[in-house]
């Protein structure tokens, strides 16, 4: 194995005569002293974050109340998509489709104009797609399908742009004020 390097590091020589170098100590706290710097809390009262995963709180609350109907439609959309594919049953594949959408549609959006996540991606690529296939279904068959590319990088484009500062509006609004527990 040639140019293989040791892992021994070298330190550097001081030049003779000269006088080591002054580092300042780290000063230790107390736990008194921590106490009045905490407002005299103890350590175990202080108050922890609700998730260790995401800093930014919950979610935000579903308008269905307690009931999972997003979280519901997607999972039926789910396994009507797989029981349309595997059985050739287009009704069945179609309505997967546009169930599951409706559920992650719901889910993104409501996270989204909270400002909780960021979906603009998505959420721009939803009404893309849609325009994508009335496009390619409108326009002659003489003409190029690319040139339903360009009405799909316009309507990106129209949408992408607003809904991001949409998103950064709320996410300063619910970062300026966060909800209380």
């Amino acid at each position: 194995m040639a140019g293989q390097r040791s892992k021994r590091r070298t330190r550097k020589r001081r030049r003779t005569g000269s006088a080591p170098r002054a580092v300042p100590a780290q000063r230790r706290e107390h736990g008194s002293e921590r106490e009045v710097r905490a407002g005299a809390q103890a350590p175990s009262q202080q108050p922890r974050r609700t998730s260790r995963i995401d800093p930014r709180g919950e979610r935000p609350p579903s308008p269905f109340g307690g009931i999972p109907v997003s979280e519901v439609a997607i999972f039926a959309g789910f396994v009507a998509f797989l029981i349309g594919y595997f059985d050739h049953r287009e009704a069945a594949l179609i309505g997967g489709i546009i169930l599951c959408s409706l559920g992650v549609i719901e889910v993104t959006s409501r996270e989204h104009f909270a400002g909780f996540r960021s979906h603009t991606i998505l959420l721009a690529a939803i009404p893309t797609v849609a325009v994508e296939f009335l496009l390619v279904q409108v326009l002659p068959s003489s003409w190029p399908r690319e040139t339903a590319l360009i009405g799909d990088v316009i309507v990106y484009s129209l949408l992408f742009f607003p809904l991001r500062n949409r998103f950064l509006r709320a996410r300063q609004a619910r970062v300026a004020r966060p909800p209380r527990a």
